[in-house]
């Protein structure tokens, strides 16, 4: 492909991107491996600079572009694309006057303004970070092996996780560069999985010890599932709990790639009727973690297309889910019990607000908080909250 048809293509993406931001439709990625699906004449090299581009105008643009080619209009200063609007053959036609322009922005103005009373004076350096690309973070599975150096040097270029970080990750790499890992033995065989360190850190500050009964309340594909089995050295109860049919149906087969699937309990959960499908351990769990859904603003280096698609009235509904979810947590845990709540998010109302509002209607005292970052820890952005219960 030559330049001028990777922009197009990346235009014609970004039609897709937005229609699918508008409809809570697929994830960019999701969107990029389907346009490509379909024309194996793209070889790598146009793949990835298509994608690209398209993630350079999800990453710079403040609000949801009209279009795809509004959205490459914004950036074509910036990334140097004016000379391939020129209507030649499989290139975008020639920019006419007063074509709509996307707005250049970390965000939409009143989450942008939600960003900066995060951030206060370190709002730039955060927004810069938020805009960056994201690393590759894994987790040595210790039901596996618990031979660091020797994980790290079957790697091509892993190397420890940075320093600084709230809580030591000694069973962390991240990868020093770009590097295509999906088929590595490695990870095939369970004795690794990608995890980023806010998503390990979370699990560390659960603190949970083998003998111990855990509730996974919210636990998706179950990446902090995995990590919860081997904190745990598989002796206790684990149980992972979703509504959603579908993300629990994918943590089946990871349970077994980690050694992991005779000691983990997935459980349904029926929306709204949650308290009664767990009333066999209510007030029995040692730990519930409670890895609430959320806005996802932590995770914008991997999703920036996230952004578009929050507003405030989704943002306040989020809000309302997570206490509730935070409730229910508590009312699974013994005297004395820990919950854990997480969120990657670095909006307030997520995160502070929401710990503030469980002390003032739940007994229990805060045993530990966290704000992580991308500018200031390298990791995505959590909050992430240990409550006791009394």
């Amino acid at each position: 492909m030559r330049d001028g048809a990777r922009l197009q293509a990346a235009i014609e993406i970004l039609d897709q991107v937005i229609a699918a931001a508008r409809t809570e439709g697929a994830a960019a990625d999701t969107l990029v491996q389907r346009y490509f699906s379909t024309r194996r004449y793209a070889g790598s090299k146009d793949r990835a600079a298509v994608r690209d581009l398209v993630y350079r105008a999800i990453r710079e643009l403040s609000e949801i572009p009209v279009s795809g080619r509004a959205a490459m209009l914004g950036v074509e200063d910036s990334a140097g694309l004016l000379p391939l609007f020129d209507g030649s053959a499989h290139a975008p036609a020639r920019i006419e006057a007063g074509e709509p322009r996307a707005e250049v922005g970390i965000a939409p103005a009143w989450l942008a303004d939600q960003l900066r009373h995060r951030f206060g004076d370190l709002f730039e350096v955060e927004a810069a970070a938020l805009l960056k690309r994201a690393p590759v973070d894994l987790r040595i599975n210790r039901l596996k092996t618990a031979d660091v150096e020797s994980i790290r040097l079957a790697l091509p270029v892993a190397s420890a996780v940075p320093e600084g970080l709230p809580v030591a990750l000694p069973y962390a790499l991240r990868l020093s560069a770009p590097a295509a890992l999906d088929a590595h033995e490695l990870l095939t065989s369970g004795q690794v999985e990608v995890q980023d360190a806010g998503s390990q850190i979370v699990v560390a500050l659960c603190k949970a010890q083998p003998g111990e009964t855990v509730v996974d309340l919210c636990a998706g594909a179950g990446g902090k599932t995995l990590a919860l089995a081997a904190d745990m050295a598989g002796i206790g109860a684990l149980i992972a709990c979703d509504t959603d049919r579908g993300r629990l149906q994918a943590m089946a087969p990871r349970l077994v790639r980690a050694g992991a699937e005779a000691f983990v309990e997935i459980r349904l959960l029926n929306p709204g009727d949650e308290v009664a499908s767990l009333a066999d351990v209510s007030g029995m769990a040692d730990i519930v973690l409670v890895d609430a859904p959320c806005s996802g603003t932590g995770t914008w280096r991997r999703n920036p297309e996230l952004k578009w698609r929050l507003t405030p009235e989704r943002l306040a509904r989020l809000v309302a889910v997570q206490a509730r979810l935070m409730d229910i947590g508590a009312s699974l845990l013994r005297p004395g019990g820990r919950l854990v709540y997480a969120v990657c998010s670095v909006l307030p109302d997520e995160g502070s607000g929401q710990a503030e509002a469980f002390l003032k209607r739940c007994t229990a005292i805060e045993t530990a908080r966290v704000a992580l970052s991308p500018a200031a820890h390298g990791c995505d952005g959590f909050f992430v909250a240990s409550f006791e219960i009394r």
